[in-house]
């Protein structure tokens, strides 16, 4: 009987006694894994001010070398995406994660994430088309086969950013932009500029056009060396349609534009040549 009390008080001795070292070893633990997080967190932190100063240096290079302000976008994006998984990778090994195993299992899911993230690969794809081919730099007006249009402020890894006449933000995913038609509205330096104005069937035609070319030649913006032209566009249903054309360089488009439009309106009220109203004869028979 003593025997079975012996045992059984040995074998709860050996169950208590990992818990007892568990508890004794657990402040040292602790304190280890405490100083490990806080040893990554400022190693995070010593790694966020070493890639600011890694893109910072790659930024100023590709500005010497007069690289196009899309293509250092597109780099400082990426290399800082790339940055970062490095630097994550060297704070995950410190908690004794490998990383080869890391990159192994990471390799061996390429597939499903390839699959996972094919829409945005199909946009890192198209931002290095769109910075190889330059169908449009940073500072151009575009319009997109959506009908989306701006000025492109930003060519990054997955996007461009257009800002809107009215100061709206229209972010486009490049793979779509690389897939579809673009026009570069600002691509060339000079603009030309249509405008229809309507003059009533009473009017003298020649006259008319006399007093638009006027204001054409008199508008110190158009360019004198390209062709200004007035015709008759249109026999409309109230009106003759008189198709007024000229040029302007780009930076005065739309102003020019604005400014030519309003002129037109004075100088032929001026003229007494009437704009008409759209009107319709209607003959009563008794």
């Amino acid at each position: 009987m003593n025997l079975l009390l012996l045992g059984s008080a040995a074998k709860a001795t050996d169950s208590v006694e990992p818990i007892k070292n568990f508890l004794y070893e657990l402040p040292a633990k602790a304190l280890e894994l405490g100083i490990r997080v806080v040893l990554a967190f400022l190693a995070f932190l010593i790694g966020v001010q070493v890639i600011k100063l890694i893109r910072k240096i790659i930024r100023k290079s590709m500005q010497r070398a007069n690289a196009d302000t899309g293509a250092i976008q597109f780099v400082d994006s990426f290399v800082k995406a790339a940055l970062f998984v490095v630097l994550i990778l060297m704070i995950a090994t410190s908690f004794g994660v490998d990383a080869a195993s890391v990159i192994a299992v990471v390799g061996s899911a390429g597939v499903a994430v390839g699959l996972a993230l094919q829409g945005s690969l199909s946009n890192l794809a198209g931002g290095v088309l769109l910075l190889l081919l330059h169908p449009f730099r940073v500072g151009d007006y575009i319009v997109d086969a959506a009908g989306n249009e701006g000025t492109v402020t930003e060519i990054q890894i997955f996007y461009t950013k257009l800002m809107t006449p009215d100061n709206k933000t229209v972010i486009l995913p490049n793979g779509t932009l690389s897939n579809n038609s673009i026009t570069n509205v600002t691509a060339a330096k000079m603009r030309r500029m249509d405008i229809v104005v309507g003059i009533s069937y009473g009017a003298d035609i020649k006259s008319a056009k006399e007093v638009l070319m006027k204001v054409l030649t008199e508008d110190e913006k158009t360019l004198k060396d390209k062709d200004m032209i007035v015709f008759v566009d249109q026999l409309a249903d109230s009106a003759i349609n008189l198709g007024v054309r000229c040029w302007f360089k780009n930076e005065d488009f739309w102003t020019g534009k604005c400014r030519i439009t309003e002129n037109c309106k004075y100088a032929l009220d001026e003229a007494g040549i009437q704009i008409p109203f759209p009107q319709m004869d209607v003959h009563i028979q008794q």
